[in-house]
């Protein structure tokens, strides 16, 4: 079973979608561990804000096994990819992390980039898994992000909110 981290975002429909993105990953794989819910200003684009989160999955998939499932709850949940790169989302699934790889496997690079260079995706996974050791770096998920936060925070406005899917 591999260790894998899932980034988790949606603008449109936020809590709808993300509820029933998380049902589905608890159908898929039976457990799921999940960071705190971010509420997030978009970027890139004028758009409402987004819901994000990281979840925590032990997985028997291939990554392109995986990676197919994960667009399929997408796409049952609305998702359009004919828009822009930046654009509004129902539902966004990324892999973050693979187990221990690193590279670019059948167009998935691994860890993702954004994990580096987003609030949304580096907070939630810090909460997730502080003690983590990121495959890329060697440093805690914990220390990537003390060192970057106030940088990242001066230009990505991010804030926990309570989540209830009920």
């Amino acid at each position: 079973m591999t260790t894998v981290y899932l980034s988790l975002g949606s603008n449109i429909n936020r809590k709808q979608n993300i509820a029933s993105a998380l049902n589905r990953l608890i159908e898929l794989f039976g457990s799921i561990e999940s960071s705190p819910i971010y509420e997030s200003e978009s970027i890139g684009f004028d758009g409402d804000s987004f819901y994000n989160l990281v979840v925590r999955v032990k997985c028997d998939k291939s990554l392109s096994e995986l990676s197919d499932c994960l667009k399929k709850i997408e796409d049952d949940n609305g998702r359009l990819r004919s828009g822009p790169r930046f654009s509004s989302r129902t539902l966004d699934i990324d892999i973050v992390i693979f187990g221990r790889k690193t590279g670019v496997y059948g167009g998935v690079e691994l860890p993702r980039p954004e994990l580096y260079y987003n609030a949304f995706v580096l907070r939630p996974m810090a909460d997730l898994a502080p003690l983590e050791i990121d495959p890329k770096s060697g440093e805690t998920f914990e220390t990537l992000w003390e060192n970057i936060k106030s940088e990242l925070q001066s230009r990505q406005k991010l804030w926990q909110i309570e989540f209830n899917d009920q």
